[in-house]
């Protein structure tokens, strides 16, 4: 199973795209609104409130922390699921890949182009399940600091893989942004998903983790 925390233009076409790719392989996806308690649904890139209904970000993405734990207690419900659930965020959503594994019961972390990542890298102590950053060295939410400080991590943290690839912007998974969308590292993306999805499916998933390029 997967749950998809999306970034702040909400549950849009390329989300849904995202998981029905991972429901077409086989997996159990959800994406839930985290923005219904603002604005709710999708919004356009270039409407201000996509920004706007994201903020605070730190208290909304502590708010957002109590619907990803029940869609997962739902999801954990369906009687074809194994119990086993891995979080995929995307930009505001990135953070939950570390925060779903490390206390609201989720058994891997995947995070693709997150932001506001620096706030969460304390999370990491004392988490063994398996976490999945991949980033851009183009991204403007990650900085040579922020790359620095989970290169770092993932040195001394042997369930922490981090992927950065050259030149290649925010917002890489989605086509919707046609400025930064990079169908390579988009497939690199959803291949390493699966394949954590894969080894939770098997009750392997600190088999899946490779190292970091």
């Amino acid at each position: 199973m997967i749950v998809l925390a999306s970034a702040v233009h909400g549950v849009n076409a390329d989300i849904r795209a995202i998981a029905a790719e991972f429901a077409s392989q086989g997996h159990i996806a959800a994406a839930p609104d985290l923005f219904w308690r603002s604005i709710p649904g999708p919004l356009p890139r270039e409407d201000k409130r996509s920004s706007e209904r994201a903020q605070p970000r730190l208290e909304k993405i502590k708010t957002g922390e109590a619907d990803l734990a029940d869609t997962l207690a739902w999801l954990r419900k369906l009687p074809q699921s194994n119990g086993r659930a891995a979080v995929i965020g995307f930009c505001y959503g990135g953070p939950y890949a570390i925060l779903g594994p490390k206390r609201l019961g989720y058994d891997a972390g995947v995070s693709c182009h997150g932001s506001q990542m620096l706030d969460y890298i304390q999370e990491l102590e004392g988490l063994t399940r398996p976490v999945c950053i991949i980033w851009g060295d183009a991204d403007h939410q990650a900085p040579a600091e922020v790359l620095g400080a989970y290169r770092g991590a993932a040195s001394r943290m042997k369930n922490l893989e981090l992927h950065v690839f050259p030149g290649v912007l925010h917002g890489y998974m989605m086509p919707e942004n046609a400025k930064a969308f990079h169908r390579e590292t988009r497939e690199f993306s959803m291949t390493r998903s699966l394949a954590i999805l894969d080894g939770l499916r098997a009750g392997e998933a600190g088999r899946t983790l490779r190292k970091a390029v």
